[in-house]
C-alpha cells in the first residue's frame, strides 16, 4: 500500500467546500481558572486556508464563494469534518455552515 503525505497545500476542497484551520481553544476561564482538556469546548473560529471553486448552478455556471483565503470565520459548532494534518487541526466544511466573517 502506498503512503500518502497530506499537507494543507495538497488538499483542494471541491465545490463550495472550505478548509479552515481551527483556532486554539481557551486554556483558562475569564476568572483565571485553568481548564482540563475534558472541559474545553470545541472552538468555532478559524482561518480559511483553502477554498473550493464554488457551487455549480443549474445552468452549469459556478457561483463564486463569498469567502476567501485568509478570512477569519465563525462556523457552526458541529459542522464539517475534522482533519488533523501535521499536528494542526482543521475542519472541512460547506460554505453554508460559515455563519460570519470575523473582522
Amino acid at each position: 500500500m502506498a503512503s500518502l503525505s497530506l499537507t494543507v497545500s495538497t488538499v483542494k476542497p471541491l465545490a463550495d467546500r472550505v478548509f479552515v484551520k481551527v483556532s486554539a481553544s481557551e486554556e483558562k476561564t475569564a476568572g483565571g481558572i485553568l481548564l482540563p482538556d475534558t472541559a474545553k469546548e470545541k472552538p468555532q473560529i478559524g482561518e480559511v486556508v483553502q477554498v473550493g471553486p464554488g457551487k455549480r448552478n443549474e445552468d452549469g455556471t459556478r457561483q463564486e464563494p463569498e469567502i476567501k483565503i485568509g478570512d477569519k470565520v465563525l462556523y457552526s459548532k458541529y459542522a464539517g469534518t475534522d482533519v488533523k494534518l501535521g499536528g494542526d487541526e482543521y475542519v472541512l466544511l460547506s460554505e453554508k455552515d460559515i455563519l460570519a466573517v470575523v473582522g
